[in-house]
């Protein structure tokens, strides 16, 4: 445990370099194949390979900029674009709330723990989540920051080089690479939900969409995101229910 002398005791350097560590683990690996399926994702779309490099530094959640490319390549309206996008970010902001109290040292200051929050996402909060309490507390904002901005890196040089890559590649080899990115979307999700009704809005949100699609285009991902999530909503509570019943 960190509250050993020999812990206490490790320098700045040694936790920076354990955080950097961390992107050799199971859910960094994971993210990290799933941005070569963003990569191809990206020039499928008809994006630029800067474009998906700069989408993948500043817009960090992997569902977020899954929208945001299904509403550049459906035409959706620019207002319709950004809330669907903001929406799905909402998600977000529970995992930042628990996050930044927990790495937050006596001497963190608020900039710093705004920049940090930045990286948070499914893969940045497990990983602290599993393994920040053997880490001193004034030690936490350096092992938490040097993963994240280490993954965030490397996955913005991966997307760039994969791109320019991918024209060398068969057809088939680059639907495959494309297909990694709402293959990781789904089991991510699905593995991190704690209740039935966060697996249930995964499919009632798939069914919705079509539907969505021919009533209201161009906003489709919104209503479609309401009306599975109310769904699953209703169902969850009322399996819970029958549960405690």
């Amino acid at each position: 445990m960190y509250g050993e002398p020999a812990e206490r005791d490790r320098s700045s350097l040694f936790w920076a370099l354990r955080g950097v560590r961390g992107i050799a683990s199971p859910p960094a690996l994971i993210l990290t194949t799933a941005f070569v399926g963003f990569a191809a994702l990206c020039r499928d779309a008809g994006l630029t390979w800067v474009e998906a490099s700069f989408m993948t530094a500043t817009v960090w959640a992997l569902p977020a900029k899954i929208v945001l490319v299904g509403a550049i390549t459906a035409g959706a309206s620019l207002p319709a674009t950004a809330l669907a996008v903001g929406l799905s970010s909402l998600r977000m902001m529970p995992m930042v709330v628990a996050l930044m109290p927990v790495i937050k040292g006596p001497k963190t200051r608020t900039g710093t723990l705004l920049f940090l929050s930045h990286f948070v996402a499914i893969t940045g909060w497990i990983f602290a989540m599993e393994r920040i309490e053997t880490v001193p507390r004034d030690k936490r904002t350096i092992f938490f920051g040097a993963f994240a901005v280490t993954l965030t890196t490397i996955n913005t040089v991966l997307v760039a080089l994969v791109f320019n890559l991918m024209g060398q590649l068969p057809a088939l080899a680059t639907g495959a690479l494309a297909f990694l990115t709402p293959v990781y979307f789904l089991t991510s999700l699905f593995g991190t939900a704690r209740e039935a009704s966060g697996r249930i809005a995964l499919f009632t949100g798939m069914a919705a969409l079509p539907p969505a699609h021919w009533f209201i285009p161009g906003f489709e991902l919104l209503v479609a995101g309401i009306a599975g999530g109310t769904v699953a909503y209703l169902a969850g509570r009322i399996i819970e229910g029958r549960r405690l019943a």
